[in-house]
């Protein structure tokens, strides 16, 4: 892969995305947003060097927490690029707080709720309205305008990834799009072939074909977030949530929740029993790379692209993993390029400049990228990215080609943030997919309960 292609999925990013490819928290909020402002008069730091580098030159002790969700390999590689920021900042020091996919969300509304979240907090798209309108983040514009954090190296496109309203609470560190990891091995061994941008009826073709002739089945991203219904409902013009309420039809829904239901009834669709001891979102634990038998495994997994690389290291061995396109009947209205991920600074943070400077760190230090290599997604800054390209493993340039080559000629604009109250609709649609697996309701009954919930906690948002 040359170097150019890293530069090149930034700038594509950014035509994609513009021709449609409580009490004491304001007052946090205020206080942190005031203090930014003071530093604006101060001189940024010069050249490529970031902010971050100058350290703590007062010799003062600074405890940071930061928390997020991913694979072993995310952990692994995390800690080790805050180690290398404690060796270049003596005196700061961090409290690394990781999660698997399934539990952190819920941690983090119970840390929000008690107002103990992390100084750092991984965020995604779908959740930061929620923590915005409920005054849990903070502003970080002031930081950008007085470069604490500096984003000249970044897109603007990409630098609005993390805005609500006139407020910037997140910065995107990393770009990517929906991605279906499967068992290339597999496939190849018997004869069946598998093409980017698949319409649902080839995709359950294969998944009929790969029942027949291998035994493996199918996981359609089990209680796993809700972004393969989203992508379900783009193809159909529609959104999840519209505003103030559900966004798609009971139509729609029906349709979608009927896929679960023609996997169990034809066979092919892995038994939700599987996931009882397993935490879910958890790459390692994948049925597409762990299991004891074809019986339990999938051979696929419904990911994002910065996934590949955790799950291709937690392959076995002899397993070659590959990566293409979710299913849609409609690729350009389903696809879409997005933040993979963002950090955010907590209104529970007493040293919120000193969070700012670790994002900033984590946006342009080559140091930093070159231990990460875009595990969270290809790095935004086009600088860090063309100078971590000849470092990055296979995996990792297959994706920077599947962006380039495969989403970006056939991709829409990423769907509108979640609203207050998506966490609590994520949990219907989850018991709504684990009853019709034990097959204890219909996909219509399904699609009518999630809308007559789904409504209700939208609605009781709004007031």
């Amino acid at each position: 892969m040359k170097k150019r292609g890293l530069v090149m999925m930034v700038a594509v990013l950014a035509a994609a995305g513009l021709a449609g490819c409580g009490g004491n928290s304001a007052e946090k909020q205020q206080n942190t947003t005031q203090a930014a402002e003071s530093t604006a008069g101060q001189e940024s730091s010069s050249g490529k060097e970031t902010t971050a580098e100058a350290g703590n030159t007062q010799g003062d002790k600074t405890e940071l927490t930061i928390t997020w969700w991913g694979s072993q390999q995310r952990a692994e590689l995390t800690q080790e690029a805050l180690s290398l920021y404690e060796a270049e900042n003596p005196g700061v020091t961090f409290d690394g707080q990781f999660l698997s996919g399934a539990d952190y969300w819920n941690k983090l509304a119970t840390s929000a709720a008690g107002h103990t979240m992390a100084d750092v907090v991984q965020m995604d798209k779908a959740y930061i309205q929620q923590y915005v309108d409920n005054s849990m983040l903070v502003d970080l514009q002031p930081y950008v305008d007085s470069g604490v954090i500096n984003m000249e190296d970044v897109d603007k496109t990409v630098q609005e990834f993390g805005r609500i309203g006139d407020g910037l609470y997140a910065i995107c560190i990393g770009v990517n799009s929906p991605a279906l990891l499967y068992n290339q091995t597999l496939l190849e061994e018997n004869g069946i072939e598998l093409k980017d941008n698949m319409t649902m009826d080839e995709f359950l073709n294969v998944c009929r074909q790969v029942k027949e002739k291998t035994g493996y089945k199918t996981n359609l991203q089990y209680n796993n977030g809700t972004s393969w219904l989203d992508f379900f409902l783009r193809s159909k013009g529609e959104y999840l949530f519209g505003d103030g309420a559900i966004g798609a039809s009971k139509e729609n829904l029906t349709e979608y929740f009927n896929l679960y239901k023609m996997g169990i009834d034809e066979g092919w669709l892995i038994d939700p029993s599987v996931f009882a001891e397993r935490s879910i979102g958890q790459p390692e634990q994948e049925p597409l790379v762990y299991g004891s038998d074809p019986s339990n495994m999938s051979w696929c997994a419904f990911y994002f692209s910065n996934n590949m690389n955790a799950v291709t290291n937690a392959a076995p061995e002899g397993m070659k993993i590959g990566i293409t396109t979710w299913p849609s009947d409609d690729a350009v209205k389903s696809n879409y390029l997005k933040p993979s991920m963002f950090f955010s600074v907590s209104v529970d943070s007493e040293k919120p400049e000193e969070a700012a400077k670790l994002i900033d760190y984590w946006t342009n230090s080559v140091e930093c990228n070159k231990i990460l290599l875009g595990e969270r997604g290809v790095p935004v800054s086009s600088v860090v990215a063309d100078a971590i390209a000849a470092d990055m493993s296979e995996s990792d340039q297959k994706v920077v080609d599947y962006i380039n080559n495969v989403v970006t000629p056939k991709c829409s604009t990423v769907s509108p943030a979640s609203p207050n109250g998506a966490t609590e609709v994520y949990d219907v649609v989850y018991k709504m997919q684990e009853k019709i697996c034990y097959e204890e309701i219909t996909p219509e009954a399904a699609a009518e309960e999630l809308l007559k919930q789904g409504n209700k906690i939208l609605q009781s948002k709004q007031s």
